[in-house]
């Protein structure tokens, strides 16, 4: 049987350093898409990620026993996005899209269509402001429970629903008006 989470992590709060490589493969797919979603930048969520389990080693010792090592890792990864953003804001570029890929065959109309949505979906959701965008993540992409979005946020489960509602509401608003603007552009959107 494997070991859980937590006991891996006990194993590399003890010394055995090598089960985080373990942790790793288990939760770098969800971390990345976490990162990804709240930077937009494929590279930097990759970036982040080596972070997070750099200051996960580097902070093992603040592990506790009875912590819940999702909500736990979640709190470092929350961390290192935040000092993410102050660097970019710091650094002031000037373009804030990420880069688009480009494919090499046309699409078909219906998935075309398929992609306009999610790119606009994507674009709304990076409109929003980060405590939204980041609650949204962490409800629906990353399917983690309002009690562990509660301990990770220091708040209740009720002001998690709530966030969660107010957030939703947001998205949808400037989802709205992202597909009416004849551009598309988030400088046309005010969150």
């Amino acid at each position: 049987m494997n070991p859980s989470d937590q006991e891996l992590m006990n194993q590399v709060k003890d010394g055995a350093v090598e089960q985080l490589g373990l942790l790793f493969e288990r939760h770098h797919p969800r971390l990345f898409n976490f990162c990804l979603r709240l930077t937009g930048d494929r590279q930097a969520s990759e970036d982040l990620v080596q972070e997070v389990f750099y200051r996960i080693l580097k902070y093992r010792h603040t592990f506790r026993a009875d912590s819940d090592f999702l909500v736990w890792t979640y709190q470092m990864t929350r961390n290192a996005c935040a000092d993410h953003f102050h660097k970019q804001a710091r650094m002031a570029t000037a373009d804030d899209e990420p880069a688009e890929p480009v494919g090499q065959d046309p699409l078909p109309l219906e998935e075309l269509e398929s992609a306009e949505s999610l790119e606009l979906l994507g674009k709304a959701l990076r409109a929003l402001p980060l405590d939204k965008r980041e609650v949204l993540v962490l409800s629906r992409f990353r399917d983690l429970k309002y009690e562990q979005i509660a301990e990770l946020l220091g708040c209740t489960v009720g002001a998690v629903k709530v966030r969660v509602h107010r957030a939703l509401r947001q998205l949808r608003d400037v989802y709205l008006r992202l597909a009416a603007s004849p551009t598309g552009s988030t400088s046309e959107v005010t969150p």
